[in-house]
């Protein structure tokens, strides 16, 4: 069966549980039950689970540490959590009685910043290879553009038809980040070509990976669990990095630094200039991001 056909199931029985349950407000209930929805494409994508009854301790500390790497903060990650336990007890049948409680979660989002977080060239290859065997062309534009864009998961999944045309008429991508914060990012070949096939096939005024009928927030998990439940098989052997859909702006990061270090800049002069790029502006926002250049080495090949 194909992660869409359980996750259409296990959404059904979610349907069921919630149409019977009257506990908590209405709000809460649908708060919970979109919650509850996004953890049904995580078991579907990640671990092919067809009966929400079979739900184990296994599938919470996996969804946990998802929501971590994510970049969730503790108080959304617990809220979802929460919903989790809430349609777990509401089930009349469950194989696992007892799910982990939040003490044993470890729930405190992980600080990054000293953490090498790129990806090599061969990982890289191999989550491209991962996207184009499963039919997603939509997922190998969406990794190009976060590899040589350094663009933000949120930044990628914004971007409609409109944008992508005016980037490629103008060689660069004008981007809106966090805080509102407008940056542009020249447009090399392998981007500029992946547009033009979003573009294609992708009708106009609409967004480029976001399905009409989905909300881009469950878009942008759909994505994510894709890497997650990909990235042991295309790590490099001897590396210990996670492997995020973020770790790509670090690999640009560390790229764009590189070269401008090639071009005879100084230290600091380099970093202003991949700051610029990456759209905050801090320079020591931008040594989180060369984090792996501080171990000696020149970045993962």
């Amino acid at each position: 069966m194909s992660t869409y056909h359980i996750y259409q199931n296990l959404l059904a029985q979610v349907e069921r549980v919630f149409r019977h349950s009257r506990q908590g407000s209405i709000q809460t209930r649908r708060r919970y039950k979109e919650a509850v929805c996004r953890f049904c494409y995580f078991l579907a994508e990640v671990y092919h689970l067809e009966r929400l009854a079979n739900i184990a301790p296994k599938h919470i500390f996996a969804y946990a540490e998802f929501l971590k790497e994510s970049g969730k903060a503790a108080s959304t990650i617990k809220t979802d959590l929460a919903a989790i336990r809430f349609f777990h007890d509401q089930m009349p049948q469950v194989k696992h009685h007892a799910l982990p409680d939040n003490s044993m979660l470890n729930l405190e989002r992980r600080s990054f910043g000293k953490v090498d977080r790129t990806w090599s060239e061969r990982e890289f290859n191999r989550m491209i290879g991962k996207a184009w065997g499963e039919g997603r062309e939509d997922y190998a534009a969406a990794l190009c553009l976060a590899r040589y864009c350094g663009l933000r998961i949120h930044e990628v999944f914004r971007l409609d038809t409109a944008a992508a045309e005016r980037a490629l008429k103008a060689g660069s991508l004008t981007v809106k980040g966090k805080g509102g914060k407008v940056r542009t990012v020249p447009l090399t070949e392998t981007p500029r070509i992946e547009l033009t096939k979003m573009l294609a096939q992708t009708q106009r005024g609409h967004k480029l990976f976001v399905p009409d009928d989905m909300p881009t927030d469950r878009a942008i998990n759909n994505f994510q669990c894709f890497i997650y439940r990909y990235r042991n098989e295309v790590q490099d052997a001897d590396s210990h990095r996670t492997i995020t859909c973020h770790g790509l702006r670090h690999t640009y990061a560390v790229e764009q630094y590189l070269a401008c270090r090639k071009q005879g800049m100084d230290e600091h002069a380099a970093c202003r200039r991949v700051s610029r790029l990456l759209g905050h502006e801090r320079e020591d926002v931008t040594r989180i991001y060369l984090a792996s250049l501080r171990k000696g080495g020149e970045g993962n090949g």
